[in-house]
């Protein structure tokens, strides 16, 4: 896979997981906090968007230990880009922190 391939995938996977997560979090929020005048919620939300989000939390998960071993990431910022997986939305912050930092671009070819 070339490095322009994988940073595409990349940023595509990073933004696709951070929509899952908005819309897994606005259906829990319809499910848990808007709850009708019976005390239950529409569940409806977090039946789409769960397996939705779980799909794409893997799949973000995958691309990124391939993205770091194509565009040669450091340890400490696989880690980070992994990390960034958790907390909702924070792979729209990974990508745009590593695409400022050149992080996605193609590395630098390597003295041999």
């Amino acid at each position: 896979m070339t490095a322009p391939v994988a940073a595409r995938l990349f940023r595509i996977v990073a933004v696709a997981e951070a929509c899952s997560w908005a819309g897994l979090l606005i259906g829990m929020f319809f499910k848990y906090v808007a709850t009708g005048s019976d005390g239950v919620g529409n569940e409806i939300g977090v039946t789409v968007f769960g397996p939705i989000h779980g799909a794409l939390f893997v799949a973000y998960l995958v691309v990124t230990l391939l993205a770091a071993r194509v565009l040669r990431w450091s340890l400490p910022t696989t880690m980070l880009a992994l990390a960034a997986s958790i907390p909702p939305l924070a792979t729209l912050w990974f990508e745009r922190r590593a695409r400022s930092r050149g992080q996605l671009s193609e590395p630098a070819p390597s003295a041999r």
